[in-house]
């Protein structure tokens, strides 16, 4: 195979014509019609009997709560398979779904959005010896729309109503509208995947995308944020330490009952209300609840409980008040600081984001598909030294970068970090 001279498949350097876009024909019905949703022991055991003698692929998708309930628990599960059809399963009632992986062995499991689903798939015990991630494969392509819909649209012609994306998963029982819904979500995915599949190998990409599923299948969990409070919208209006940790109080109170009672933090109190209140300061509850964002009447039932919050806010010490500006982390300074801070570093971060913009350009791979933002602030900030490209290539592999990333990228790096350098007098 011939390569250009950032030894890049040729055949990925041109242009890749889009392709027509077939006329769109709704889907309104599953083909095999609107399965049972799967309750008991016995139904999931037929399940997995039937995806055991099944072959191909298996079309996953699962469904949660946000916004209605705490966390992110999985309400539905939904897989299918040639042979098998749709399986539509309630991991409340049958939380223990390994049995389904061990039936389908080494299986390739087509998500869209892997990442989403996966964690919850894994905390029922369903894991994956391999993945198609349908979303990926579309970046990875340069498509400008990659939602799950607008995909199946591109691609194979079929519209995905998309209505019931947001609704209340935890609902018992479920609408049969919305299990319709949530049935035709795995309905084409393997059909999705076998045409994104051709797609990246003519593009000269299949390898980049199987580097990219592999990488989202064995990813850890997030670590824990630190001050999980500070993401608290709109609280940079605060310049106040004994305002910031009213947020902080408030905000704690809040996760504590919305844990509590199961329900989404922000259905107890939204962040405005927080923000408002941390911003006045009220010393007692009817002033608290004289604030527009206090005003609901379940709010104001539970004015007390805010107040109290207010209250430990306002009599910390002051040597135990918050920084306005949050704990310092062992990632760079902002961007916009590097100019007065280091000089030389501010030119490698401006040149190095033009590589990879134009190389973006190039392939038709999104920015941050190419390179994590993070992992190129922080090679930029702190580079190796010699900063060659066996070093970059190290430390870019150290923070999570693929092979073929840095195929890519490790030798242009190294030498717009050379002429970055300051000259030597």
């Amino acid at each position: 195979m011939t390569t250009t001279e950032r030894g890049v498949p040729a055949e990925t350097s041109p242009p890749v014509p889009a392709p027509v876009t077939p006329p769109v024909t709704p889907l309104s019905e599953p083909a095999d019609g609107l399965p049972d949703v799967v309750a008991t022991e016995g139904a999931f055991a037929r399940v997995v009997e039937a995806f055991a003698a099944g072959s191909g692929p298996v079309a996953a998708d699962a469904e949660r709560a946000s916004g209605y309930r705490y966390g992110q628990a999985t309400y539905l599960v939904q897989v299918r398979r040639a042979g098998a059809g749709t399986a539509l399963i309630d991991p409340i009632e049958v939380p223990d779904l390994s049995p389904l992986g061990a039936a389908v062995g080494d299986a390739e499991f087509v998500l869209h959005a892997a990442s989403q689903d996966l964690p919850g798939l894994a905390e029922h015990g369903l894991r994956p010896a391999r993945v198609f991630d349908t979303e990926l494969a579309a970046r990875l392509l340069g498509m400008e729309r990659v939602g799950l819909a607008a995909v199946v649209g591109e691609v194979l012609g079929l519209g995905l109503a998309k209505e019931h994306s947001a609704v209340d998963w935890s609902t018992r029982p479920l609408p049969e509208d919305w299990l319709r819904y949530a049935a035709l979500d795995v309905e084409v995915l393997v059909e999705l995947r076998d045409r994104l599949a051709e797609r990246l190998a003519d593009a000269g990409k299949s390898e980049w995308a199987a580097q990219e599923f592999e990488a989202v299948r064995t990813a850890a969990p997030p670590a824990p944020r630190v001050d999980p409070w500070r993401r608290t919208s709109g609280m940079h209006v605060l310049r106040n330490p004994r305002q910031v940790a009213a947020v902080r109080a408030m905000w704690l109170a809040r996760d504590a009952s919305a844990q509590a009672r199961d329900i989404s933090p922000g259905r107890v109190l939204p962040d405005r209300a927080i923000v408002a209140a941390a911003k006045a300061m009220p010393k007692t509850a009817g002033q608290l609840v004289a604030l527009p964002e206090f005003a609901g009447k379940g709010t104001k039932r539970r004015a007390a409980y805010w107040q109290k919050a207010i209250d430990e806010a306002r009599a910390l010490p002051e040597a135990e008040l918050p920084s306005v500006r949050g704990p310092r982390t062992d990632g760079p300074p902002p961007p916009r600081t590097w100019g007065d801070r280091d000089p030389t570093a501010a030119r490698r971060l401006t040149a190095a984001r033009e590589l990879v913009t134009a190389l973006s350009g190039e392939l038709h791979v999104p920015v941050e598909n190419l390179l994590q933002p993070d992992a190129l602030r922080r090679l930029c900030w702190t580079p190796p030294m010699p900063a060659d490209a066996a070093a970059i290539t190290e430390f870019l592999r150290g923070r999570g970068a693929r092979e073929w990333q840095l195929k890519l990228l490790a030798g242009g790096l190294e030498r717009v970090f050379a002429d970055a350098a300051p000259e030597q007098v």
